[in-house]
C-alpha cells in the first residue's frame, strides 16, 4: 500500500493544527501548508512549551494565539474546518511531578473542553490526537506493541492516558472520527533545543554546536527515534485512513540505537563538541524506562505508512537547520 501523495490530497482542505507553533505542530502545518491546505495554527505559546513564533516563518500558515481549552475561542475555529491534527499539550516530564495540577488542566481539561468544542462545532470533523510512549513506563518485553501492560512512570503519562481516552470514547459515542497515535522519540528541524524539558536530542544538538558537552546519562539505553518528515507523513495518511478511527496505535521509528551511538553520531555530524558519560541524575533516575523500542506494525500495516528517511540523513539535516539559526531558538 503506497503512501498517498500529500499534494494531491490535501490542496484545498481546511484544516486546523493545536499546538501549531511548537515542534510537531509547526512541522504538521507547514507540511499541509506546501500541500495546499488551508491551515490555521493554534498555540497558546505556553513558557515551558516547545512554541516558537519562526517556526512557522515564511509558510502560508495562519497562527491563532489560543488556549484549546477555550470553548469561546475554539468553536469558530473549528466550524469550517474538516481536519484537526491535536497536537497541544505539556510535554515535561518532571515539571509534571513539580506541577501535576497544571499538567492536569492541560493534558487532560484542555483536551475534553477542547473535544467538546468539535462535537458541538463540527461533529463531522476528524481528529489525530499525538499521545506518546510514555505511557506504557519501564518495558516488560521488547519491542513494546499496543497489548503492552500500561504502567505511566510519571503524571504526564497519566494524563496523556486519559486524553487517548477521551478522544476513543468520543468516538464511539459521539461519532467524532479520532485515532491515536503513541508516538517516539521525535527529533529534527523546530524541536526545542535550548533545554531539555522538550526532548534529549535537543539540548544535544545545541551542546554539539557549541562545541561544548553533550552528557550522555547512562549510554546503553537503546531509542528508536522519528524523525520529522516521517512523522508528518504518518499524520497526514492517518487522518485519511477509515480503518484507523477510533484506534490507539504505536508509532515508531526507523531501528534502534543507543544513546551514546546517537551521541557519537550527532558530534560527529555536528564537527563539534565532546561527549561525557555520566550516571543518571537522581530525580530522572526515578522516571527513567531503561530500554525502549515500539513495535508499530499494526500502524504500517494498517495505514502502508513506513519510515523513509535514515539516522544520518536525518541528523545531517536537523545540524544544518540549526547551524543557521540557532540564536532563533534560543
Amino acid at each position: 500500500m503506497a503512501t498517498p501523495d500529500p499534494a494531491r490530497t490535501w490542496a484545498g482542505r481546511a484544516v486546523l493544527v493545536t499546538g501549531g507553533a511548537g515542534f510537531l505542530g509547526s512541522n504538521v502545518a507547514r507540511g499541509l501548508a506546501d500541500a495546499g491546505a488551508d491551515v490555521v495554527a493554534v498555540d497558546s505559546f505556553l513558557a515551558e512549551g516547545g512554541a516558537n513564533r519562526c517556526n512557522l516563518d515564511g509558510s502560508a500558515v495562519r497562527l491563532v494565539e489560543a488556549d484549546i481549552g477555550d470553548r469561546d475561542r475554539m468553536m469558530p475555529l473549528l466550524a469550517d474546518r474538516s481536519v484537526v491534527f491535536n497536537l497541544a499539550g505539556r510535554t515535561g516530564h518532571l515539571d509534571s511531578m513539580s506541577d501535576p495540577l497544571g499538567d492536569l488542566a492541560a493534558n487532560a481539561g484542555s483536551q475534553l473542553a477542547f473535544l467538546e468544542a468539535c462535537r458541538s462545532a463540527n461533529p463531522a470533523l476528524r481528529v489525530v490526537f499525538t499521545s506518546t510512549r510514555q505511557i506504557y513506563g519501564r518495558p516488560q518485553t521488547l519491542p513494546v506493541d499496543e497489548t503492552h501492560p500500561i504502567e505511566p512512570p510519571d503524571i504526564n503519562a497519566i494524563h496523556k492516558l486519559a486524553a487517548e481516552h477521551y478522544h476513543v470514547l468520543y468516538h464511539r459515542v459521539h461519532g467524532l472520527k479520532s485515532v491515536v497515535l503513541r508516538l517516539t522519540n521525535c527529533f529534527g528541524p523546530r524541536m526545542r533545543v535550548k533545554d531539555a524539558r522538550q526532548t534529549f536530542v535537543g539540548i544535544w544538538v545545541r551542546k554539539a554546536l557549541e562545541g561544548g558537552t553533550v552528557e550522555v546519562w547512562g549510554g546503553e539505553q537503546r531509542r528508536d527515534l522519528l524523525f520529522t518528515t516521517d512523522l508528518v507523513a504518518a499524520l497526514l495518511t492517518a487522518a485519511d485512513c477509515d480503518a484507523a478511527m477510533g484506534r490507539i496505535f504505536n508509532l515508531g521509528g526507523n531501528g534502534a540505537v543507543t544513546l551514546a551511538d546517537l551521541a557519537e553520531a550527532l558530534v560527529k555530524t555536528a564537527g563539534r563538541g565532546r561527549i561525557e558519560r555520566r550516571a543518571f541524575p537522581a530525580e530522572r533516575k526515578t522516571i527513567d524506562i531503561g530500554d525502549f523500542v515500539l513495535d508499530d506494525m499494526a500502524f504500517r500495516s494498517t495505514t502502508g505508512w513506513a519510515p523513509q528517511i535514515g539516522l544520518d540523513d536525518a541528523l545531517a539535516e536537523t545540524i544544518a537547520y540549526y547551524r543557521e539559526r540557532l540564536p532563533r531558538y534560543l
